[in-house]
Parts: structure tokens; C-alpha cells; sequence
């Protein structure tokens, strides 16, 4: 599981430099990620108990991560450096994370070729042994962990604004009104 976290060896590079102080500091790395190309970039996904950072602790944290790398310089080369939350569609990198977001949507990428696909969409249903069980249209599947090339969860705006209206249609509170007449 541990390559969908830092996938190259400069990605293990960098998390096992920042890792001991973003840890340090209550924070957990969701994934590390080295972009060569036009403009070198290297994204660092933080984490605290599943509830983002804020946008403060992203500078801080940036700092901190800065001035680890210039230190120990595993990156030659000019690069941008970008730290964030997960997002509302986070990267799912951790073992725990899909028994954490069990129930909710996912899209799953793997590096095997199962029933000729490698895209899924489905429905997260927990993990077993070394398996992540997905409910898709066929029924629930079993995924091994060794075949997972990406995995996220795939929450849409209309779907949380569905979900938004649903619950305050459905969410009456009785402190909210003068009083309740029945005839």
C-alpha cells in the first residue's frame, strides 16, 4: 500500500524526511508526489484525523517541509512546492482509509486488467483481509491491495447538494415553531 503514498523513489525520499516532523506537528501524510515537467512540482497531501487543515497549517507545514528539502537538497533542480488537504475528493493511500470512508463513492484504478477494465466506480464496502470490497453494478467485487494503481473517493457538488436538501426537508425540529395545532 505503501506505493500509493510515494510512488517513485524520490516520493520515499522526501516522505521519509518529513515525515517525523509533520507527525511532530499532528499531522499525517496522505501522499507525496513529484512532478518533473515544465514546471517540476512537488505536492504534499496533509492530513489531521480526517479532517482537512486548514489553510494557516498549509503554511506552516510549508515552511517546515521547505526548509527540510533545502537542507537535505534531494531535489536538484528548481520546483514548485505545493502543500494541502485532500480535498473533498481525497486520494485514498491508506489501508485505514477505506474502512474510514466505507459507504461512500469511490473510483478505483488498478494495475491489473480484471474482466478486461481497470477504471471501477463504486460504492466503498469496508476491506477484508487483503481485499478492498467495492459494490458496483455487477454486485460487491474484491479488489487486492497489490492491485491498486489509484483510489479516491468521487463525491460530486450535486450530490452533496442533494444530500444537503434531503436532510433539511427531513430534519424538523419542533423548537422551531410557535406552536403545533391539530384540529
Amino acid at each position: 500500500m505503501e506505493h500509493l503514498i510515494a510512488r517513485t523513489v524520490i516520493d520515499r525520499q522526501i516522505r521519509d524526511l518529513i515525515t517525523p516532523p509533520v507527525e511532530e506537528l499532528g499531522f499525517e501524510i496522505v501522499r507525496v508526489r513529484y512532478v518533473d515537467g515544465k514546471k517540476p512540482t512537488l505536492q504534499i497531501m496533509l492530513d489531521k484525523g480526517n479532517n482537512g487543515i486548514e489553510i494557516a497549517e498549509c503554511a506552516k507545514l510549508s515552511t517546515t517541509i521547505s526548509t527540510l528539502i533545502d537542507v537535505s537538497d534531494p531535489i536538484k533542480n528548481e520546483y514548485n512546492l505545493e502543500v494541502s488537504s485532500p480535498g473533498i475528493n481525497r486520494p485514498l493511500t491508506r489501508r485505514k482509509d477505506f474502512g474510514t470512508w466505507e459507504g461512500y463513492d469511490v473510483k478505483i484504478k488498478t494495475n491489473e486488467l480484471i474482466e478486461q477494465r481497470k477504471n471501477f466506480k463504486g460504492i466503498l464496502r469496508g476491506i477484508s483481509k487483503n481485499e478492498i470490497l467495492l459494490e458496483v453494478i455487477e454486485g460487491t467485487i474484491g479488489l487486492n491491495f497489490d492491485w491498486i494503481d489509484e483510489a479516491s473517493l468521487s463525491i460530486s457538488i450535486e450530490k452533496i447538494l442533494k444530500e444537503s436538501k434531503l436532510e433539511k426537508t427531513h430534519s424538523l425540529n419542533e423548537n422551531e415553531f410557535d406552536r403545533i395545532v391539530i384540529d
